[in-house]
């Protein structure tokens, strides 16, 4: 995946839009209000995922609809698969070794915590 979509998606409103984008095309307006953006901001954003290949303007009458373009995101998914895998096989490594520690704790009984407010009192110790 090119590195200019990359930066288009390390900003978090830029990710934002594209997530409001998954339900279909929207205008300008409706995004900014949706991201709590101005619109000269929403537009600047929309301009750099427009360059980065990530969405496309789609004309509707007198209005410009922006609308997700999902091969550059099948990209990115595919070039984080392996990532993925990884990720996954730590997951499930800690899964286990956290069962196997409610196994255990288990088998000893409950363990009791003590409430903030329950302090041991010096002279009974």
């Amino acid at each position: 995946m090119e590195t200019i979509a990359w930066n288009a998606l390390a900003d978090p409103n830029r990710r934002a839009i594209l997530h409001l984008l998954l339900a279909g095309p929207r205008p300008v307006g409706e995004l900014s209000e949706a991201c709590g953006l101005s619109q000269p901001s929403t537009s600047k954003h929309l301009r750099v995922l427009r360059e980065a290949g990530l969405v496309r303007v789609v004309p509707d009458a007198q209005r410009r609809l922006y609308a997700l373009i999902p091969t550059p995101m099948a990209e990115l998914d595919a070039w984080l698969a392996p990532y993925r895998r990884l990720w996954n096989s730590s997951l499930d490594a800690l899964d286990r070794r956290l069962d196997a520690g409610d196994a255990e704790r288990h088998d000893d009984g409950p363990a009791r915590r003590r409430k903030p407010d329950e302090r041991k009192d010096p002279e009974k110790s």
